[in-house]
């Protein structure tokens, strides 16, 4: 019997091995399935409402692949003209930054620092010059840059082909998936097995739905918000700022910084900073202490430090892949740390009962 339960051990150890060489060897070929897997797992339930109101499963899966593009859609024909001009009215506004920071920023750091620079042609030729290579140099950066960049473009539009075949079929199958992965279980741990799932289920369900509710309502609250304060690209920011919220913190500085930084170029004083920052931190306050709350829930139990951590984890371990599978991943480990604090409260050691 030990040599079995060793035997067994080992299996899933080695499973798990072989499980993460593939992540980590087959990320880019498996991002799609992973991300089609994330998809349909969230729009599973709302395809399960339209089946049992009567129409027929494919016909509700199609509807939800055509949802899905029209919603994305919408989203690219917003943001993308708004980010074009955003970019085009910085184009336009660096003769003027460029002279500002001549006028004012270059006599300081001189005075303070003995730094002599000045942004104009000239300084450029000569940064350039003073090279080893030169523009040879940059030419060669360019194109390398623009060569990686071309292979992820290639990744990116692979992914987009993908992503909804793989959806369409994990969508029409998900029910027999779901039973064909429990009728593998084996038999001696298929009732905790199966309750531990619920549980992960729970936890990833609950909080995948109520962050997606989160950025929908603070994309809005964000886009108005700006737009009201008269900031260039208000749609644009707000929107970006609204979707980045998924990964805690990070979205709400990046969205910052990028306010800011359009709030600036507007060069009208400190006024339109200062309007950006009463806006975010207003949004912050409603995020973290209403919506989050009430919309995610806390007996998730998904720190947002632990989200954090997470992602970047996975990321640098399995690059987009990692991205994908890091939250389900981390309410496997919440639902297994739960697990194993149930057990040791329930040891002799805990309640001391093995004590001298």
């Amino acid at each position: 019997m030990i040599h079995q339960d060793r035997l067994h051990a080992a299996l899933w150890i080695g499973a798990g091995l072989l499980l993460l060489w593939l992540l980590a060897h087959l990320g880019p070929i498996l991002a799609p399935f992973f991300l089609a897997a994330i998809l349909a797992y969230i729009c599973n339930p709302l395809v399960d409402r339209w089946q049992r109101l009567g129409l027929p499963r494919v016909v509700g899966v199609l509807a939800m692949l055509l949802l899905v593009g029209a919603v994305l859609a919408a989203l690219v024909l917003i943001l993308v003209p708004l980010l074009i001009d955003e970019a085009r009215i910085a184009a336009e506004n660096l003769p003027q930054a460029s002279a500002a920071i001549n006028e004012k920023l270059v006599p300081w750091l001189y005075q303070h620092y003995g730094v002599r620079i000045r942004l104009d042609a000239a300084f450029l030729q000569r940064v350039l010059a003073s090279s080893p290579d030169g523009w040879t140099s940059l030419f060669d950066k360019l194109f390398q840059s623009l060569k990686i960049g071309g292979m992820a473009l290639i990744g990116i539009a692979a992914t987009v082909l993908l992503t909804p075949v793989a959806m369409f079929y994990l969508l029409v199958d998900w029910h027999p998936i779901l039973r064909r992965i429990e009728n593998a279980i084996p038999r001696a741990w298929h009732a905790k097995a199966t309750r531990m799932l619920a549980d992960i289920d729970a936890v990833l369900s609950q909080f995948l739905r109520g962050q997606l509710l989160v950025m929908a309502i603070l994309a809005v609250y964000y886009s108005a918000a700006l737009l009201l304060i008269g900031l260039p690209s208000a749609i644009s920011v707000g929107m970006l700022t609204g979707l980045l919220i998924f990964v805690p913190y990070v979205g709400f500085a990046t969205g910052l910084i990028m306010a800011l930084i359009v709030a600036a170029l507007q060069f009208q004083g400190f006024a339109p900073v200062i309007a950006v920052l009463v806006v975010y931190g207003i949004g912050q306050f409603l995020e973290g202490f209403f919506l989050t709350p009430y919309l995610v829930g806390e007996r998730i139990g998904l720190h947002p430090l632990a989200v954090i951590f997470a992602l970047l984890a996975f990321g640098q371990l399995f690059g987009f892949v990692g991205g994908l599978i890091a939250l389900p991943a981390s309410a496997a480990l919440l639902v297994g740390l739960r697990e194993l604090r149930s057990l040791y409260l329930a040891s002799r050691f805990y309640q001391g009962r093995d004590a001298p």
